[in-house]
Parts: structure tokens; C-alpha cells; sequence
């Protein structure tokens, strides 16, 4: 499976669930399902070198700016709703976090910003196809601390001065 199709996979599964995050990790998990077991392996290969990718301090920030604070866990979620959003968000996002305050039509914090499900839908593919757990990915280790400068997400004068846009369309 090379990109193009990975990020196919991706947008066919946003589209046919109209956004919603939960439906979305369904949707795709169905499209997987279609595919040979080895496919999934890189399809999980995709999604989890973009996850890795997304570990940064400033991608941290801007979404606590978006959710209104966010720990470890919300920001690994958020991760995978980044993703979730497609190519150009993603990319766009990695480039320049104050971006996302173009690059999203909308926001709602209740609904958006985490896709947790969308983690595991390799995982439960892969799962269903085989009847075991998706093998080691080959992957070197995730980063163990955010990659970039620290920002404190407290402050929000730091935050409106890192991310003007995105503080400017999503805070009050």
C-alpha cells in the first residue's frame, strides 16, 4: 500500500460516515476488511509512522487550544482525529499548527478532536481477517517526549502569541 491509497482509505471512511469520528473508525475498519491481511499491516505501518509524526509540543498546543486544555490522552485521540481529517489537514497542521484555524470548516470540542477508535481499526481488522494481533510493525520507537520546544499551555499569552489564528477563531 503506498500513501495515495492510505490517505484514500482515509477519506472514503470520513466521507462515509459525513465526519463523525466513531462512524468514521467503523467505516474503515469495513474498508479494511476488503483487503488482505498484509495490506492492513501497511495500512497500520501509515497510520502509525503520521501518529508518530504528529508527537510535537506545538501540535500538543494548538490542541489544547481547540479541546480548551488537553492531556495525555485527549492529545493522543486528537492525533488520530488529525488524521483522521485527511491529507491536507494533516500535513497543513504538522507545517504550521496555527493553520488548523484555516484548514477546519468547523469545530465542535464534543464531538471533534478525538478519534480513539480510529487508532484501533487496523488492530481490529487485522483481528478479524486472521484471527490474531497485528505483528510488529518494523517501525523504529515512538519519540518519548514531544518533538520541539516546550510551551506552557497555561499561558495564555504565549498561546495567543504561537498560535494568533487559531487562538483568535477558537478562544473567546
Amino acid at each position: 500500500m503506498d500513501e495515495t491509497e492510505f490517505w484514500e482509505l482515509i477519506d472514503g471512511s470520513r466521507e462515509a460516515a459525513a465526519g463523525d469520528p466513531e462512524e468514521q473508525a467503523d467505516a474503515l475498519v469495513e474498508r479494511l476488511l476488503g483487503l488482505d491481511p498484509d495490506a492492513v499491516v501497511d495500512f497500520a505501518r501509515h497510520f502509525e509512522a503520521r501518529y508518530n509524526r504528529a508527537y510535537s509540543w506545538d501540535l500538543w498546543a494548538a490542541a489544547s487550544v481547540l479541546l480548551g486544555g488537553a492531556g495525555d490522552d485527549a492529545f493522543d485521540y486528537f492525533r488520530c482525529w488529525l488524521i483522521a481529517q485527511g491529507r491536507e489537514v494533516f500535513e497543513g497542521a504538522l507545517h504550521d499548527p496555527d493553520q488548523l484555524a484555516e484548514l477546519l470548516d468547523d469545530f465542535d470540542e464534543a464531538v471533534d478532536g478525538d478519534a480513539e477508535e480510529l487508532g484501533y481499526a487496523a488492530d481490529e481488522a487485522y483481528e478479524q481477517l486472521t484471527g490474531g494481533v497485528m505483528p510488529d510493525l518494523g517501525l523504529p520507537p515512538p519519540p518519548r517526549e514531544p518533538v520541539g520546544t516546550y510551551l506552557d499551555f497555561d499561558d495564555d499569552r504565549t498561546m495567543a502569541e504561537r498560535f494568533p489564528t487559531l487562538w483568535d477563531r477558537f478562544r473567546p
